[in-house]
């Protein structure tokens, strides 16, 4: 045996000295186990050995002393593990080697001063070097074929080699968190090959050289001693150069730098002698988002490379990186994931992250002094929680506040219990005393590399919260100035006025008595929506023009405006008949404020001026599902579109179901009431249907609000209402999406008039991927099945049969197994519909016909009535009482 490879599994134990009687192996390897067990010395009788990897194998204790007989190694990874003591003399005699790799041990220096004899080598790795003496860069000097230098965090001192000039092969140089001194070699910025260089975290001193080779386009410079003025070479395009954490005066309108630099040099001088704020929260990796507990996460998405830093614009916090990601060349420093979590009611806080391949620092800047309480959020959603290979890799970094390390070698997923999808939340309290809070999470050689893609290690965070432990005395702002003057001139004039302007209220209040309870509850919202006058919106819309009317909703028109801003906004007009009335437009305003998620119509705000009552939303130019399904609309929903209309449509109800602050039952989810923004992702919308309830009321005394085709049995017969009529209409909207068609069509044949009744008829002869639409030219047909099968589940006439959505969410992303359809639903094999049927179209069907609009009875928004004739499908909805059924569109 020549090659034996057992890398990338989970095998525990000693490892066996067996293996050592394999005389004639070339290459081996353990890497990437469970091994506990020191390296037996049999592996030292391997003379004929060129490749050795026992990278992250689990092995312990000190390299045997007959490894000095593997002469003929030529690539030795050795990185992660828990070996001690010195690194071995004898390496140096390895004089084959071209790659070596010992990164993430306990070793303790120096290096040995025979590495100088490692003359071949083209790729040496060393670092995370915490005790015993330093080393100086002497024992390169002859290591002049070196392609990939790193040298980090390995207790390097003196200064940089005045013959660095000589390496011509050198592409990638990292020598950061170490105590090199001096000024930096111009040679070293002009190598010809060289474009990657990190030095941060060193004390170099003096200015930046006046010329740099145009192949080196990365530069960490982060936290050092430099100064002085910039030379013409930094206003290159595509270069990253990051000089956080220095002595430069940064001029104002410098615009060849990034922004805010100024404000993260070594003072943090950013509103140090005036504090700004008392706290703040960052969304790392993403867009804004605010949590069940009321926080506002600010966005985090800006595109961030291996020598890169933001201050946001309000220079409240900043973001700073440092590390390449080096065998993956197109790695992205955010990661995402549609995954639902199942310890918090904030998946969505956990569903992206921002990560580093090294160095990763958030700061708060402006910061009121004081002590705080530090949160920081993780989830692991790379490296899978399944019984294969992928679920092998370890993701492990240090966490410092403050300059002081408060937990190392955090891993991840073990914090989550073995789960990449479980949230994991740490605690720190911490003390600030120069205005400014320092975060930073350190990759220190530890944990895998490359399981399951080549690049999964280092920090991740997916969000960061940071709130006073005392009663501050400035409030968050953007301006930062406290006025005082303001506050005494105020005071003053309130107490003059205060005697006038308490008659005058009191004269007031018994005049409006009468409409004060109505606008108690209007105004007395905790509402995170703003306020428009009439007249603003009046203007918006072109005094409510009939051209720009987009449609009409349960509460009465809706149009299109354009606020003063250039914003783009749909109006919808509280009607003055309209049956919802001024209650159910609190319910929505209190509702949809409560809740912010991408799949859910963004409200603006409202106007509540005498009896006018108007909502502002968010406008979304292709309007809505069944427009894009079954109208003239000229949108293409190929295949991935539907599948994201689906999973978005999912992702919107496991929000409103489980995560958000307020459980929400939306009880009107139909294709009318999903809208489309400009890239064709769904929103739910219409939220003026919606109940919350607890778990003590799921039976409601109200009257049933739905509309025929998406209603669940036991809704639509006993007014039972949990999160499960949802469900249940997700799964008819589903089957929609993939059929192009409604859910009931009586131009087709009776047997495919009723779309749910067809899909069983094609899923019991195992012909169910004839439902896609015939119009699709081509789909997945793994995500069509799943779409058929989840739809199917979801449709069961049980709601205890139904799953939850969050489940709906992993079974059509793939994350979990779709489970079993055995039975089908009892409404659709009922031999009694057809006698019941008859009874109620008896009593009363004036005025309707198959697929009319008509007004009803209660005088409310017109509504799509399907008539159910009495040699019709089982699947037609079962018979309620008139006026049972509420509005649809």
């Amino acid at each position: 045996m020549q090659y034996l490879s057992l890398g990338i599994n989970a095998l525990s134990g000693s490892i066996p000295k067996e293996l050592g009687n394999l005389q004639d192996l070339i290459s081996l390897s353990i890497s990437s186990n469970r091994f506990i067990s020191p390296l037996p010395d049999e592996l030292g009788n391997l003379r004929n050995l060129q490749q050795l990897y026992i990278d992250s194998s689990g092995a312990v204790g000190q390299i045997p002393s007959t490894f000095a007989n593997l002469q003929s190694l030529q690539t030795v990874w050795a990185s992660d593990n828990q070996f001690n003591g010195n690194i071995p003399n004898f390496i140096g005699n390895w004089r084959n080697l071209t790659t070596l790799r010992l990164q993430g041990n306990n070793f303790e220096g120096p290096i040995p001063s025979s590495f100088v004899n490692l003359t071949s080598l083209t790729d040496l790795r060393i670092g995370d070097i915490y005790n015993g003496t330093t080393s100086s860069l002497a024992f390169i000097k002859d290591m002049k074929s070196l392609g990939v230098l790193i040298l980090r965090n390995a207790r390097i001192s003196g200064s940089i080699p005045s013959d660095i000039v000589e390496y011509q092969f050198l592409q990638h140089l990292d020598l950061s968190f170490n105590n090199l001194t001096g000024e930096l070699p111009s040679s070293l910025l002009n190598l010809r090959q060289l474009a990657f260089l990190f030095l941060g975290n060193n004390s170099f001193s003096g200015s930046l050289p006046t010329q740099k080779s145009s192949s080196l386009q990365t530069i960490d410079l982060s936290y050092n001693e430099l100064s002085g003025t910039f030379p013409s070479w930094v206003n290159e395009d595509n270069l990253e150069l990051n000089l956080v954490a220095n002595n430069f005066v940064v001029a104002n309108g410098n615009s060849s730098l990034p922004s805010g630099l100024n404000c993260l040099q070594r003072s943090f001088p950013c509103n140090r002698l005036s504090p700004r704020y008392s706290s703040f929260a960052v969304k790392c990796g993403g867009l804004s988002i605010t949590s069940s507990r009321g926080t506002m996460f600010e966005t985090d998405n800006d595109r961030l490379g291996p020598a890169s830093y933001s201050v946001t614009g309000s220079q409240k916090w900043a973001v700073s990186n440092t590390g390449r990601f080096m065998e993956n060349k197109n790695a992205s420093y955010t990661i995402s994931s549609s995954s639902q979590f199942t310890n918090t009611l904030d998946s969505e806080l956990f569903q992206t992250a921002r990560i580093s391949p090294g160095s990763l620092r958030y700061y708060g800047l402006g910061l009121e002094n004081g002590n705080y309480t530090l949160n920081l959020e993780f989830a692991e959603f790379k490296i899978e929680n399944t019984n294969s290979w992928k679920s092998v890799g370890r993701r492990i970094f240090d966490i410092y506040v403050q300059g002081k390390l408060v937990l190392k070698d955090f891993d991840l997923r073990k914090e989550a219990n073995g789960s990449s999808l479980r949230a994991v939340r740490k605690t720190f309290m911490t003390n600030v005393t120069n205005s400014y809070l320092d975060i930073h999470l350190f990759w220190a050689g530890k944990g895998t590399c490359c399981i399951p893609d080549q690049g999964t290690y280092g920090p991740s965070v997916s969000a960061i919260s940071v709130e006073p432990n005392f009663k501050p005395t400035v409030r968050n702002q953007e301006s930062g100035k406290k006025d005082r003057t303001g506050l005494v001139v105020g005071l003053a004039v309130g107490a003059g006025f205060l005697i006038f302007i308490s008659v005058f209220a009191i004269i007031i209040w018994r005049r409006s008595r009468t409409g004060l309870d109505e606008d108690e509850e209007l105004m007395g919202l905790n509402s995170k929506a703003d306020t428009f006058s009439y007249v603003e919106l009046r203007n918006a819309t072109n005094d409510f023009n009939p051209v720009n009317k987009l449609g009409e909703g349960g509460f009465g028109p809706v149009y299109k405006g354009t606020l003063s801003d250039g914003r783009a906004v749909a109006v919808k007009q509280l009607s003055v008949t309209s049956h919802q009335g001024k209650s159910q437009f609190v319910t929505e305003i209190a509702t949809i404020s409560a809740v912010q998620h991408r799949n859910l119509v963004k409200l603006y705000g409202c106007c509540m001026e005498g009896d006018k009552r108007l909502l502002v939303y968010e406008y979304l130019e292709n309007k809505s599902l069944d427009q894009a399904l079954f109208g003239s609309s000229t949108l293409t929903l190929d295949w991935p579109t539907r599948f994201g209309i689906c999973m978005g449509i999912a992702r919107g109800l496991a929000y409103l179901h489980e995560e958000s602050r307020l459980r929400i039952v939306h009880r009107d989810v139909k294709a009318s009431n999903i809208l489309l923004d400009a890239d064709i992702n769904a929103k739910i919308s219409d939220f003026g249907l919606a109940k919350l309830y607890d778990d003590k009321k799921t039976h409601i005394s109200t009257r049933v609000a739905g509309t025929f085709g998406y209603l669940a049995p036991e809704y639509a017969m006993r007014g039972h209402l949990t999160e499960k009529i949802d469900v249940f209409a997700f799964g008819v909207v589903a089957v929609e999406v993939l059929s192009g068609r409604p859910n009931v069509d009586p131009s087709l044949d009776q047997q495919k008039m009723y779309l749910l009744e067809w899909a069983w008829c094609l899923h019991e002869s195992n012909r169910d991927l004839e439902l896609v639409d015939p119009a699709l030219s081509e789909f997945n047909k793994e995500e069509a099945l799943r779409i058929i099968t989840v739809s199917l589940l979801c449709t069961q006439a049980s709601p205890l049969l139904r799953p939850p959505m969050s489940r709906v969410v992993r079974m059509l992303s793939g994350d979990i197994e779709v489970g079993v359809v055995t039975s089908k639903p009892g409404y659709l094999s009922d031999l009694q519909f057809n006698e019941l049927t008859s009874s109620f179209m008896s009593s009363d069907t004036s005025g309707l016909s198959t697929g009319t609009v008509t007004e009803s009875q209660d005088n409310i928004s017109p509504t799509v009535s399907m008539v159910v004739h009495t040699d019709s499908s089982p699947f037609a909805p079962k018979p309620m009482p008139h006026g049972l059924v509420g509005e649809g569109r």
